[in-house]
């Protein structure tokens, strides 16, 4: 089974099952799917009653969506560490050749060692990446009304608008960090 599991599921087994998400939370309680709101339940939590924008019942608004994340990390982490497919991932000849041409030699991994170790990460580039990082996405998915996933699925599942306007700005930012800021800072 453990073999079974280690395997990369095909996309028309792993699509469908990720876009059964939404109509299953729906029909379960009326929840909406996603992940960013759990900061604000989290500050609710531990800062009850010091900013206006956290006073509010977080256990009966958020609980459950605070245990599906908990489950997300917990399931990433028994994912990563338990069923650990060791082969390397399957990437184009294309994208080899422009990581090698920015500086990126090693592939033996799920992330290129050349960029996501703890010497990088320790340097002011990397404190200054992760630290603005963190804050450009905690900010934008707040203040755009949800991250990613919870536009692209729920928000367009539900014919909203507003997503399908966030997840385009989502794909041109993705685009412009991709072919504009990461030359710059690579």
């Amino acid at each position: 089974m453990i073999e079974f599991l280690q395997q990369p599921w095909p996309w028309y087994v792993a699509g469908p099952l990720i876009g059964l998400i939404v109509p299953m939370l729906l029909l379960i309680g009326g929840k909406q799917f996603g992940v960013s709101s759990n900061l604000r339940h989290t500050c609710a939590a531990c800062f009850p009653g010091k900013v206006e924008f956290f006073k509010y019942d977080w256990k009966k608004a958020g609980g459950w969506n605070l245990t599906f994340i908990a489950g997300t990390v917990l399931g990433g982490f028994l994912g990563g560490w338990l069923l650990n497919n060791p082969e390397p991932i399957d990437l184009s000849a294309q994208t080899v050749t422009a990581l090698q041409q920015m500086g990126i030699s090693d592939f033996s991994g799920m992330m290129p060692e050349d960029l996501f170790n703890w010497e990088n990460l320790s340097s002011l580039q990397g404190i200054i990446v992760m630290i603005l990082g963190g804050f450009l996405v905690g900010f934008g998915a707040r203040y755009a009304g949800g991250c990613t996933s919870g536009h692209a699925i729920s928000g367009l599942a539900n014919l909203q608008l507003a997503s399908l306007m966030a997840v385009i700005g989502f794909f041109i930012g993705g685009l412009v960090i991709t072919y504009l800021v990461y030359p710059l800072i690579l």
